[in-house]
């Protein structure tokens, strides 16, 4: 997994053509919004990085504040 996409629904970056009136058009790049989020995996916290589309579904579930890293 690279560090440009969302772990859960795997979003990345995704490449298209800025087209002006004149039609001219350029390459640009739309990348996701992503957040750091530290969760639970297997009893250990994990910071993994997290779309915040994902994020506000409640798709995952944060770690509690306050606890540290097994």
């Amino acid at each position: 997994m690279s560090g440009k996409e969302c772990y859960v629904c795997k979003k990345g970056v995704s490449f298209g053509n800025n087209v002006s009136h004149a039609n001219n058009k350029v390459r640009r790049v739309w990348k996701p919004n992503l957040q750091v989020a530290r969760i639970l995996i297997d009893d250990k916290i994990t910071k993994i990085k997290v779309c915040t589309r994902c994020l506000s579904a409640g798709k995952i579930q944060r770690a509690p504040r306050g606890t540290r890293v097994a």
